[in-house]
């Protein structure tokens, strides 16, 4: 069963509307907040992004659609810092903190900067690719987490079971599915394949028009 948040061709979401070209980057001051103390926190090294994702997913599907942007990220760190043992549901509700074990990891001011300009680089060293630019493949069905049940995976519910063509070869990265659990990095080949608009939606907007998807390599499997 798919979660909430793999909304991808769902009928009854309405349209994307995008903002104006000159909008500010937060549209309430209370986002730039929420986006700091969410890397912040990520910076105490408890957990992956990976994970933080998949926490977002885990949420209400009651709550999920009734939040905002960042207050899914403010409701799925919550429950992170809760889960890791960070903080306690006390003290998320105002009792005063106790000394933390994690204080001399946190992110001073002068090194959010350089913090930032490292970013989380996902590239690794790991096994050949299987496949080329050119083959045939056919994606997984269905799109889930096969070593948790119902566990993150990065395979969309919209483009599983299809037949697509490698367009290119990124080399091998972090696998989502395994670092979002604790499994470890597990790296893979990541390949970006593409799928005719028509076999994803069932008719295209126009003739030519494509989709294309990041996948691993055990989305896929060979298009005979």
């Amino acid at each position: 069963m798919s979660r909430v948040h793999d909304m991808g061709g769902r009928f009854g979401d309405g349209s994307v509307v995008p903002g104006p070209e000159d909008a500010p980057v937060f549209a309430e001051e209370w986002h730039a907040r929420a986006l700091a103390v969410t890397l912040a926190s990520g910076a105490l090294g408890q957990w992956t992004l990976d994970a933080s994702r998949h926490a977002r997913e885990c949420l209400a599907p009651a709550d999920y659609l009734a939040f905002s942007y960042y207050e899914k990220w403010l409701a799925g760190l919550a429950d992170l810092l809760v889960a890791h043992g960070v903080v306690t549901r006390a003290e998320l509700s105002g009792a005063e903190p106790g000394p933390s074990p994690l204080a001399g990891r946190r992110l001073q001011a002068d090194a959010v900067a350089g913090a930032l300009a490292r970013g989380g680089p996902v590239l690794r060293d790991g096994p050949a690719s299987r496949f080329a630019p050119g083959d045939r493949v056919r994606t997984r069905r269905p799109a889930r987490n096969l070593a948790v049940n119902g566990g993150h995976t990065r395979l969309p519910g919209y483009a599983a079971g299809l037949r697509g063509v490698v367009e290119r070869v990124h080399g091998c990265h972090v696998f989502a599915d395994a670092n979002a659990h604790g499994l470890g990095e597990q790296p893979e080949p990541l390949y970006t394949v593409v799928f005719d608009a028509g076999e994803v939606w069932g008719a295209a907007e126009a003739p030519g028009d494509t989709v294309s998807c990041d996948l691993w390599e055990s989305y896929l499997e060979a298009e005979t």
